[in-house]
């Protein structure tokens, strides 16, 4: 709602300086704060705490591969979504992320999933480690088996039934009614509950801890720039600043 205001007092603020409108009726509204507008705080599972997610899931669930591709990637789920078979390499086990699917309401109309340029506008390219590929070529087989027209080279990886691009929304409830039933069945205190979207934080987490180079990661997320990751997930390497004080100390009294 605030970055909507932002636009519209933006628009009729240029509507004013062009003498089309007298006053800017936006100044009127009263938007949320900053602090009410700030994003949900960040959450993620452990590596072990994802291994119970996935190994439960691969047992349970009908969406298990999809949550797996979304952890192993770090993809966002509209970019899962508008994954299809041709973006898939087997023989060099990449992916390649072209675009990204989102709701778009019309007043009175409903909404629909639309495709539309990944969040930074520029296609990237996403190795898979083998059981990630093994993951996907069961999920083909089995897509196989229901129609072979959703498996065609233009087919949509994660597409409803008819082959259309499944319902954002519906991914993040089936995903929240995951993580519910494998808490219940492995215990709360095993699981924190996280999003949907904190399966691409989880994926980021781990690798920095693991010491996986900054523009690596931001390669995999699909970040604009390494700036942009180390801002996001700063928080993550604490220790970073204990160890630069001890390796600096340890050069001067080295040279000393």
């Amino acid at each position: 709602m605030r970055y909507v205001h932002t636009i519209i007092h933006k628009v009729l603020g240029q509507a004013v300086r062009d003498d089309l409108l007298a006053r800017n009726p936006a100044d009127a509204a009263t938007p949320p704060t900053a602090r009410e507008a700030k994003s949900p705080e960040m959450t993620c599972w452990s590596a072990a705490q994802l291994a119970a997610f996935l190994g439960w899931s691969a047992q349970h669930s009908d969406h298990h591969a999809l949550w797996h591709l979304l952890a192993y990637t770090g993809m966002r789920r509209g970019e899962a979504l508008s994954l299809r078979w041709r973006d898939f390499s087997l023989d060099e086990g990449t992916i390649r992320v072209r675009r990204s699917a989102g709701i778009v309401r019309y007043a009175g109309e409903g909404a629909e999933m639309v495709e539309d340029d990944t969040k930074t506008s520029k296609p990237r390219v996403i190795d898979t480690d083998p059981g990630t590929a093994a993951v996907l070529r069961a999920w083909k087989s089995g897509r196989g088996s229901l129609a072979l027209r959703l498996v065609k080279p233009d087919a949509l990886m994660f597409g409803d039934l008819e082959g259309s691009h499944r319902n954002g929304e519906h991914v993040w409830r089936q995903f929240t009614g995951d993580v519910r039933k494998c808490r219940k069945a492995l215990g709360a205190d095993a699981l924190p509950v996280i999003r949907v979207h904190d399966l691409r934080h989880t994926h980021a987490t781990a690798l920095l801890l693991a010491g996986v180079p900054v523009h690596v990661v931001a390669q995999r997320l699909g970040h604009a720039s390494p700036v942009i990751t180390l801002t996001t997930y700063a928080h993550v390497l604490p220790g970073n600043q204990r160890e630069a004080a001890a390796t600096f100390a340890a050069l001067i009294e080295g040279a000393a």
